[in-house]
């Protein structure tokens, strides 16, 4: 691979995009907004415009689930993002290293290549990593080691939950599930319980202040109003929500994740079982934050659980650490031909 190397790390809610020269990480909204053909904001701007723009604008988001949907869109967003990281000079090419989920089918593995090669910028060599092996690397896991882990990469869209051991996958489940089918879960409640319609903006708010996965008795009295559409009246309208509610919305889709990582701890093999007992779940992900998260998860398995700093940027850290140290190149390969 030539000097100038970018690791991408497409999420469904953040793009991440790592440059390997300036040691520049760039983390914005995976979101464009277009009117026609011509892109009005990307990014960030996007984001906020979203919700807020007139019908002949469209702001969306060309991930889906973890996949790209619509890949024009997001070859877009790549191009204007490639911009970004590089101003004020104006590369036009490089080599690119993707952070790849494991549990997809081999189309939507190819999407995420066929993005770049065949994107308006030159790519000179494009390499692939999967990304519970990149979770691991940024999680300061030793990928030489004999020891396995089990990693719970919780996103907005979905969750990734991985055992790893010497630098390969042993097991791995894509789950199409993350925080924003919780803020679904709390625009469902509202809508049921007040008929106001909240935003996914709003929900999102509710979620980050109110939501207790591990709730406790003192923090019941929490509440926070929020603004909406009456859908009988049509009017804007003012409700209050309190924890209770939104721990009771949640609960449903949280018992589904805590069965997931139950199911996954069941089907490790002993010996990995053993190495869980003493090192614990690695718990990543920009909706790990959420409150409680791991002590309801340690609760429930039994097993310790550890939480790092800026989980939702452990992907795009492995990926830099691994472009920096030429001895966690073999943890890298070329995709064949054939092969997707």
């Amino acid at each position: 691979m030539s000097k100038h190397v970018y690791g991408i790390d497409f999420g469904s809610d953040h793009l991440k995009i790592y440059d390997g020269i300036t040691k520049k990480l760039l983390n914005e909204r995976n979101m464009i907004a277009k009117k026609g053909k011509e892109v009005l904001a990307s990014g960030d701007q996007a984001y906020e415009m979203f919700e807020k723009a007139p019908k002949e604008i469209s702001v969306i988001s060309p991930m889906s689930y973890g996949v790209v949907a619509d890949i024009g869109s997001m070859s877009l967003l790549f191009e204007e993002f490639f911009k970004k990281i590089n101003a004020p000079k104006k590369r036009k090419s490089g080599d690119f290293c993707i952070a790849i989920p494991t549990d997809i089918s081999e189309v939507e593995k190819r999407a995420f290549y066929d993005l770049i090669a065949d994107s308006k910028i030159k790519s000179k060599d494009i390499v692939v990593v999967e990304k519970p092996v990149a979770d691991a690397v940024g999680l300061g896991i030793d990928m030489d080691a004999k020891k396995g882990a089990m990693i719970v990469n919780m996103g907005a869209e979905t969750t990734e939950i991985s055992v790893v051991s010497q630098g390969g996958i042993v097991l791995s489940k894509f789950l199409r599930f993350g925080g924003k089918q919780l803020e679904l879960d709390i625009i469902e409640m509202v809508k049921k319980r007040y008929n106001l319609v909240i935003g996914q903006k709003s929900a999102e708010v509710v979620k980050i202040d109110l939501l207790n996965a591990s709730p406790q008795v003192d923090e019941s009295n929490l509440n926070l109003k929020v603004v909406g559409r009456n859908v009988i009246s049509g009017l804007p309208s003012e409700k209050v929500i309190t924890a209770d509610m939104v721990n009771d919305a949640c609960e449903s889709s949280l018992l589904r994740l805590l069965d997931e990582i139950s199911g996954m701890i069941e089907r490790t093999p002993p010996e990995i079982t053993l190495d869980l007992e003493s090192d614990g779940i690695y718990l990543t992900g920009g909706s790990s934050s959420i409150t409680n998260l791991s002590k309801r998860i340690q609760d429930t398995c039994m097993i310790k659980v550890n939480t790092v700093r800026n989980p939702a940027l452990s992907v795009a850290n492995g990926m830099a650490m691994i472009l920096a140290n030429p001895k966690l190149k073999w943890l890298l390969y070329t995709p064949r031909e054939d092969e997707y």
